[in-house]
């Protein structure tokens, strides 16, 4: 396997967030432009992100030089606050890699952005479900509830039912949790589907239970990819649609 290429992007944050992404890239091209050749700019627009971009350069030498001037530079009276990206950027995969590179390096970064979107799911439930303060714990604290505190939500003073992360936001693994299968596919059916991706173990469907089944990697990244490209599959002359996600833990 090759040798990685040296990360080559800077991470800008600290910007003006009502400024227009555009006008944002059109400013830090004439900034870091200076320091060398500029082949992307990513400036993020969704709300938690907002505020942050990233620029690539086409050698990681630009990268470094630029943060060791740029960093606390005021753009639209804010001062900037810059540092060397943690992975690198999609255009410094494609300039410097091959086709084959780029597929894996997508697949990695998508399935981290899964990851973290599902644990932020599960946080945001867990936050939801926890019990209102100033019911029974309250009481029995020798003080009484508040008025408009009172409600069948408060009975019980234990931490709710755990947060379920959806099917779609769980976290990469080995295995994939196959559904929606016409009644007569078998191990040998699903084999010719599956087993034409890297790493493919074994097939195991439920006895008893038609309509799913388990597929089995020896890598997350066999998964990764067995999943991307036969969830949603028709089947059956598109009578069905084939529904894969990763096992639940």
């Amino acid at each position: 396997m090759a040798a990685q290429q040296p990360i080559a992007t800077v991470y800008v944050r600290n910007l003006e967030e009502r400024v227009k992404p555009e006008l944002i890239k059109e400013a830090l091209n004439a900034i870091f432009s200076e320091y060398g050749n500029v082949i992307d700019i990513v400036a993020k627009t969704n709300l938690k992100a907002k505020g942050q971009a990233f620029v690539v350069f086409d050698k990681p030498e630009s990268a470094l030089a630029a943060i060791e001037d740029v960093h606390g530079f005021e753009l639209f009276e804010k001062p900037m606050q810059v540092a060397l990206a943690r992975t690198r950027s999609d255009a410094t995969v494609m300039q410097n890699g091959n086709e084959e590179e780029f597929d894996a390096h997508k697949r990695r970064r998508m399935a981290e952005k899964d990851k973290k979107k599902a644990l932020e799911t599960a946080e945001e439930q867990k936050r939801l479900k926890r019990p209102v303060p100033g019911g029974a714990a309250a009481a029995e604290a020798g003080g009484r509830p508040a008025k408009n505190a009172r409600g069948a939500g408060l009975k019980s003073t234990g931490a709710g039912p755990a947060a379920v992360v959806p099917d779609e936001y769980l976290p990469p693994n080995r295995i994939l949790f196959v559904q929606n299968l016409p009644d007569d596919f078998d191990k040998e059916t699903l084999t010719d589907i599956f087993g034409r991706f890297e790493g493919f173990r074994e097939v195991r469907t439920v006895p008893g239970r038609s309509g799913i089944a388990f597929v089995e990697y020896e890598a997350e990244a066999g998964a990764i990819t067995a999943k991307e490209n036969t969830a949603g599959m028709p089947l059956k002359n598109g009578e069905k649609m084939m529904k894969v996600t990763y096992q639940r833990q």
